[in-house]
């Protein structure tokens, strides 16, 4: 499994399947009938976005309820071409696991928004957001729209260099109703979730929704369990709206043990932590290793990450002249977030070489977003503004153990028995937009021009230990967007779009404050915001029945930050920063979503993507030669078909993914193997029934085949070399897995 040079090969055969069907249904769908004129064609996917002058694409609930009840939207956008999403639990859901990569780029550098809210780039140490899967109760998501390349002007977001990924929830109903649907499945799985509808009552309507889901670990020792609520209220008139948004959500889950490339060989993708053998860690922690381990860090007794959200918004919307609308939401979000590890680095006592690490986290963060779009004529104005305060706390703690009393239960720790290091970060973020959309031969060529302007600051504060403090700020007035859309005929348009963004610093956990002083000191003076410049272009095509798009880009990634691993995870050392320089990247994005025939539908995705460093870095005074590697964690080749029916209550679905080889070090001298994994799902709506109206049965089976692979890279981060294979960087994907959900409505 160890690297070895890239050579020249053919296409996987998965991948030319979809070429072919791609080609096949270009081919077949050109006699056109009549053109697509809403922004969602089809229920499933619209890849086409037509209208907009960049590539934007949109999964509506048709697609997410066919999914495992509770499954992150993060997991459903893998389908889409130059998404690659990875987790190690079937649902997409444990935090520590997931990873959204998006042309090259990583989840950090990504915007991501709930209904207008920010939620920061959503990394496991999170400083500014939080995770979509605790953001909204998954059941109550309306939609999810990606644009892979820029996102609009008016995104709330200080990450979004390459793309941005909004959700928005599914608000109160108009019709008064409850919705309780159960599910059960693989590994002890329970997910109960319910919610009320008010309905319309005089200008009022409201919901309130909850959910619990107990799980245990697939491998190993260990729940999955969170308790969720949401709630929204809103009164509206003829031409104002007020609403009000409260969304709790309680999470412990326990990890998996992190794999590297030797120890997978060595002990199976199966392998995990110790937990429940209290006796054996203890024992490997004095070096009496027992069957094939012979590292302290093959496995540990037990990890887990604990996380408490509030996240509360009142939001207003009012028009007024011909057309002219305003826009204002603020919001407030409170968190607190222990990741627990068990370490064999560090004793409790002489006799109990074990003790109890953590990083602790809190973000208190409030913020308002505005704007008024101002119809003129051919013109459309829009302009706003988007203002965050946030404080963060992070520590590194540890806790003495008891040799009688292993740490099985999941809460939150107080009062440490040692305190490493403690930073206290106050940022302020001030982002704002001025737009114009002209639309010009009766609609059919379509301009949108505008910039923003990002001022991001952050005051970091030690209070303890070795952590660099000191204030670092990013900043420019003038980001400009163009794009432009062109409808050749009925249905057929060409599109193209430059943008130009840049991200704020990262507060916390792998930012530039993670270093120690004297490394934070040394590259402060060269320390620049990573910036990113992208064209594209492309046709789409979309009929009743079809959709099909392509499109080509580049990636200019300049001063990319790259933070690097100088021991285990768990020990916790300060980490490195480099600026590695350019990034180049260039790409190609093909899908369709066709129906076949009365009952039958295609969706196919492909995508090509190449990205590479584009300058060697200094680690220390150690120069790494990274120039023409190729990026980390960035397949060159992402393939997606799946086969859906419906007719008559039934509806079933079979589809499969496929993602080529990634390197996991700098140097390219280390690589996970490509693989494919399909789902299924098969349902039926059994209608009224007695006292239930819309009883619905649905079976979901992830990872069909049972295939052993690697899902997550990079968990514990990245080195420039690591040709055997040592570094405790990967996690193994979830084995198959079936759920089956009873939903009704009364």
């Amino acid at each position: 499994m160890a690297s070895a040079p890239r050579k020249t090969r053919p296409l996987h055969p998965l991948a030319l399947a979809v070429a072919s069907a791609l080609v096949a249904a270009t081919a077949q769908a050109a006699p056109a009938t009549t053109p697509a004129t809403e922004a969602t064609v089809l229920d499933a996917v619209n890849v086409v976005g037509t209208g907009q002058t960049r590539q934007v694409q949109e999964l509506g609930r048709d697609e997410l309820v066919r999914q495992p009840a509770g499954t992150s939207p993060l997991k459903l956008l893998g389908k889409l071409p130059g998404v690659h999403f990875t987790a190690a639990d079937p649902w997409g859901n444990y935090e520590w696991s997931t990873r959204l990569n998006i042309r090259g780029f990583n989840q950090n550098q990504l915007g991501f928004t709930l209904d207008g809210i920010p939620l920061g780039d959503m990394s496991y140490g999170n400083h500014n957001g939080l995770h979509i899967s605790r953001a909204l109760i998954a059941e109550n998501l309306g939609f999810v729209e990606v644009s892979q390349g820029s996102g609009a002007l008016d995104t709330a977001s200080s990450s979004n260099l390459g793309g941005t990924v909004r959700f928005a929830s599914r608000g109160p109903q108009a019709e008064r109703g409850f919705t309780l649907a159960q599910t059960l499945g693989s590994d002890e799985t329970s997910r109960t979730f319910a919610r009320y509808d008010t309905g319309e009552l005089g200008g009022f309507s409201a919901f309130l929704a909850g959910a619990k889901h107990d799980a245990e670990k697939w491998k190993g020792y260990g729940k999955q369990d969170s308790r969720q609520v949401n709630a929204q209220a809103r009164f509206s008139g003829d031409d104002w709206s007020l609403g009000a948004m409260v969304n709790t959500s309680r999470r412990a889950e326990t990890d998996y043990a992190d794999l590297s490339l030797e120890s997978a060989r060595r002990l199976g993708m199966d392998w995990d932590n110790y937990a429940r053998d209290w006796e054996r860690a203890i024992r490997a922690a004095f070096g009496q290793f027992s069957g094939a381990v012979n590292s302290l860090d093959d496995a540990y007794y037990l990890g887990r990450g604990l996380r408490d959200d509030d996240l509360y918004a009142l939001n207003t919307e009012f028009g007024f002249g011909e057309g002219a609308v305003f826009r204002a939401q603020v919001y407030r979000h409170a968190n607190e977030g222990q990741g627990h590890w068990v370490t064999p680095y560090s004793a409790s006592s002489p006799t109990l070489p074990l003790r109890l690490r953590t990083t602790e986290y809190t973000i208190d963060r409030r913020g308002l977003t505005t704007g008024i779009e101002l119809p003129l004529g051919d013109h459309t104005l829009s302009f706003g503004l988007w203002h965050e305060d946030s404080e963060h706390g992070l520590q590194r703690n540890f806790y003495n153990l008891n040799a009688d009393t292993p740490p099985n239960r999941a809460f939150f720790y107080r009062s440490p028995d040692q305190r490493v290091f403690a930073q206290d970060f106050d940022s302020r973020t001030r982002v704002w937009y001025l737009a114009d959309r002209i639309g010009l031969m009766d609609g059919r060529f379509t301009v949108d021009a505008g910039f923003k302007g990002l001022e991001a600051r952050i005051d970091a504060v030690n209070r303890l230990g070795s952590r660099a403090q000191g204030r670092i700020r990013a900043k420019d007035h003038f980001l400009p967007q163009l794009g432009l859309r062109f409808e050749v005929s009925p249905g057929f348009e060409l599109f193209g779009s430059y943008a130009e963004n840049m991200a704020a610093f990262r507060a916390g956990v792998n930012g530039p404050f993670s270093a120690s002083q004297a490394a934070f000191d040394a590259i402060r003076g060269r320390l620049r915001p990573e910036t990113s410049k992208t064209l594209e272009g492309g046709f789409r095509y979309g009929l009743e029945g079809f959709q099909g798009s392509l499109t080509l880009y580049r990636v200019d990634f300049q001063d990319r930050l790259l933070t690097i691993s100088q021991c285990a995870g768990i020990v916790g050392c300060p980490s490195a920063l480099a600026n590695v320089g350019d990034v180049e990247t260039r790409g190609a994005e093909a899908a369709i979503d066709w129906r076949l025939a009365e009952g039958f539908s295609l969706f196919a995705s492909l995508s090509w993507n190449d990205s590479e460093y584009a300058s060697d870095y200094l680690d220390g005074n150690t120069l790494v030669p990274t120039r023409g590697k190729t990026v980390v964690d960035a397949p060159e080749l992402l393939a997606n078909v799946e086969l859906r029916y419906a007719m008559d209550g039934w509806e079933a679905r079979l589809g499969a993914k496929y993602t080529d080889e990634r390197f996991i070090t700098y140097l390219n001298d280390s690589r996970v193997p490509e693989s494919w994994v399909a789902d299924a799902s098969l349902s039926y709506r059994f209608g009224d029934l007695g006292w239930a109206k819309g009883l619905k049965a649905t079976l979901n089976v992830t990872n069909l085949f049972d295939e052993s692979y690697f899902s997550t890279v990079g968990s514990n981060g990245f080195v420039a070399s690591d040709p055997q294979g040592l570094n405790y960087t990967l996690l193994s994907g979830a084995p198959r897995q079936a759920f089956l959900t009873l939903e009704a409505s009364f």
